[in-house]
């Protein structure tokens, strides 16, 4: 489910976000999506067995790997937000269901629906073709500053701001 209400409570809740496919180039998408929710009090978990560090935090080369890095100091992966090619996601979304983590992103133009079911029967939320960055700059007001049209009309401010 991808309605407005939905995403604010994931964006809301879901602090730690696992990047799966997270580039160390700065002038990716998936750096300039996790750099932006850096900024805005996110822990960015980057998982990318090609590099150590992004962002300034550890690479795990897979999200287990990544889940068992935060257990040992009392940490959780919340959001998997997924930047791979569509026919990736099954494995993804059955490491997220494995870790626990409470919701599977999958980036703009990353649509599997079989994926997407199975974390919902699991008891996962699941987003498709969405970017974290582009929601929560239109859902917590990123947006509204330069007169860009969120699509969200309300002269009320949200009840609470992730960070």
């Amino acid at each position: 489910m991808s309605d407005i209400a939905t995403l604010r409570r994931i964006l809301g809740t879901c602090k730690t976000i696992a990047v799966v496919g997270l580039s160390p180039q700065w002038h990716r998408p998936s750096f300039f999506a996790a750099k932006y929710m850096q900024a805005h009090g996110y822990r960015i978990v980057p998982v990318n067995p090609t590099a150590a560090d992004i962002l300034g935090e550890r690479c795990y080369p897979s999200l287990t790997a990544a889940a068992r890095g935060l257990a040992a100091n009392g940490q959780r992966i919340d959001l998997v937000d997924c930047f791979r090619r569509t026919e990736d996601i099954p494995p993804i979304a059955d490491e997220a269901i494995a870790i626990g983590a409470r919701c599977l992103w999958q980036q703009i133009g990353v649509v599997n629906e079989e994926a997407a079911a199975k974390a919902r029967a699991a008891g996962l939320d699941a987003v498709m073709d969405r970017c974290v960055k582009i929601e929560h700059a239109r859902l917590f007001g990123g947006l509204g500053w330069a007169g860009v049209n969120t699509g969200v009309i309300s002269s009320r401010r949200p009840q609470h701001l992730p960070y």
